[in-house]
């Protein structure tokens, strides 16, 4: 099972920022993905898992690890009959194009 500080890194490599520029981003410890990374502590609290779901347009649940990313298994499925013909690299682009709006859509919320 994926580690709350393992979702942030995977999450803050998709975005192409360090969890330390997260934190100056959203006002929070950085001691606080020191003690994650470390395994000093396994969860954040609701306030801080909010903001960063909400940095990266993701539910809290998902960043939690309590649910799978259903809007990109959602893309999976809608376009199935062309998607199904597409090669990996191709499908992994479309799902980078699905990330890239919910992250423009989760700036807009924040503004």
């Amino acid at each position: 099972m994926e580690s709350l500080f393992d979702r942030i890194q995977s999450l803050c490599e998709e975005k192409g920022i360090r969890p330390g520029r997260l934190c100056n981003e959203l006002g929070i410890s950085r001691s606080l993905m020191t003690d994650l990374k470390m395994g000093r502590k396994k969860t954040v609290n609701a306030e801080t898992a909010q903001k960063i779901a909400g940095f990266f347009g993701v539910s809290v649940g998902y960043l939690l690890g309590q649910e799978t990313d259903e809007l990109l298994e959602q893309v999976d499925v809608a376009f199935y009959g062309e998607y199904k013909e597409l090669d990996e690299e191709d499908k992994e682009t479309v799902r980078d194009m699905v990330r890239l709006m919910r992250e423009r859509r989760a700036a807009n919320q924040r503004n």
